[in-house]
């Protein structure tokens, strides 16, 4: 199979995602590429969204909340809303590229290049299989306007609101959010240690501000120093915000370790005994499948503020509105082993952990549905016919050379006294055989030479 993923630098989440769909797919054999769908327009327009979308969310994170919620009710109202007629932009990039790289199915972790296939469709233009990933806990604005085969859904409990939206029942597959098997590997506290060079006997508080390093982290962290015991310490997970990493190294904090962008997220989460974070989808369903105590910062209004409250709600999480609030219950939580483990129960039993496998097993079992359905359009499977005797004949005689076909007597005999034994494939448009399978029968323990050249033996 060939897979295309199209996602959008617009936050690290839906990359992440995207990035777990493709590594499944390749660990499977199979053919995957991930595109952010704006560079097919020019890098530079990928480039102008993704930043307007992280200087948004870092310096000014209540006009994303506003228009998040502007959004809800344009999508209530509007048929058609002005994201559906931006994306339709892209149409004819897509359409190129796929004219120019067939793919068996295009998988979406972002909503605008849904909103784009969406487009496509409704003007007749030739897709293959279409599949969305929903990344967050709800159903973002705009979700209802897209039309693709499938929708994959963070939780079961979610689909009653998405449904509600407008989307239909029987495309929805509540798998779960997508994320690196590495969440998966079985490594113990001390071995995730030992990996990252971590002292054995000290416990670590992971605070990670998701990809772009959003937050308030180093006001976070110099309280969480001063609440520490020397046997305790901080991990602090930048990630792109280089501001925020030399912020850090400058101010030297006790018992903190500061690190910026890292390619080994889960063995972090796999070593430390609680993660502070925003409420991003990923991050937080990362968080789950490592089975790590979650406190959820102050999220970035919108959909981060409906993460959160799904986790809440679950037991998988704790949060509160103040820095002080976060501390508080943040430690209580990290030296209470009790409280940890129901936690941890909760994730295990909520959030799934084979999201991208059950992608794959659904791609799979489309793409060979409908290879059987062309099969059956095209030919028509069953037994051989006695006037098909001669065509079965010439097309031995092709496939193997002449000591060892079987002869045109014996052909025909086995023809005659067991056509159960012969399935044909009949070519419905010249009506001719196309192909042939033949074996042979018997009751017998073993398959003697005289079954080749004496049919009256078949059982």
């Amino acid at each position: 199979m060939r897979i295309l993923i199209l996602s959008c630098n617009t936050g690290g989440g839906h990359n992440a995602a995207g990035r777990a769909v493709k590594e499944i797919f390749e660990k499977n054999g199979d053919e995957a590429v991930m595109l952010d769908y704006l560079c097919l327009a020019g890098n530079k327009v990928s480039k102008t969204v993704g930043n307007v979308y992280i200087e948004t969310v870092k310096n000014v994170p209540g006009l994303f909340g506003a228009v998040y919620k502007l959004g809800m009710g344009v999508s209530r109202i509007c048929h058609r809303s002005p994201v559906y007629y931006v994306n339709s932009v892209m149409a004819k990039y897509i359409k190129q590229y796929l004219k120019e790289n067939p793919a068996d199915a295009v998988i979406m972790p972002h909503l605008y290049p849904a909103e784009t296939i969406t487009y496509m469709k409704r003007h007749g233009m030739k897709l293959p299989l279409t599949i969305a990933v929903m990344t967050d806990y709800t159903c973002i604005p705009f979700w209802e306007e897209t039309n693709c085969d499938y929708y994959i859904t963070p939780h079961e409990s979610l689909n009653g609101e998405i449904i509600k939206r407008g989307i239909k029942k029987e495309k929805l597959r509540s798998f779960g959010i997508p994320v690196s098997l590495s969440c998966n590997d079985n490594i113990e506290k001390k071995e995730a240690k030992n990996i990252l060079s971590l002292d054995e006997n000290k416990k670590y508080i992971l605070v990670s501000g998701g990809s772009m390093g959003a937050g308030d982290i180093s006001k976070l962290v110099k309280k969480l120093s001063d609440a520490l015991n020397d046997d305790e310490g901080i991990i602090v997970i930048c990630g792109t915000n280089k501001k925020l990493y030399k912020q850090l190294i400058d101010e030297n904090i006790p018992h903190v370790i500061i690190k910026g962008h890292v390619n080994n997220m889960p063995v972090y989460m796999k070593a430390c005994d609680v993660i502070y974070t925003k409420p991003g989808g990923l991050t937080s369903t990362e968080a789950a499948v490592c089975n790590i105590p979650i406190i959820h910062t102050k999220p970035i209004p919108g959909c981060e503020t409906q993460n959160s409250r799904f986790f809440v709600k679950n037991g998988m999480s704790i949060s509160a509105k103040t820095t002080d609030g976060l501390i508080k219950q943040g430690i209580k939580l990290f030296r209470d082993d009790k409280q940890k483990a129901v936690m941890i129960k909760n994730q295990s039993d909520i959030i799934s952990k084979n999201s991208s496998m059950n992608i794959y097993n659904l791609v799979k079992n489309n793409m060979e549905k409908n290879q059987r359905e062309i099969l059956a359009e095209r030919f028509e499977f069953r037994q051989i016919l006695p006037q098909e005797a001669d065509q079965a004949v010439e097309m031995e005689q092709i496939c193997f050379p002449p000591h060892e076909a079987c002869t045109e007597e014996h052909m025909k005999d086995r023809i005659e006294k067991a056509p159960s034994l012969f399935l044909v494939a009949m070519d419905r448009e010249t009506g001719k055989l196309a192909g042939l399978f033949t074996g042979l029968s018997t009751n017998e323990d073993t398959f003697r030479d005289e079954f080749f050249v004496d049919a009256d033996l078949y059982e």
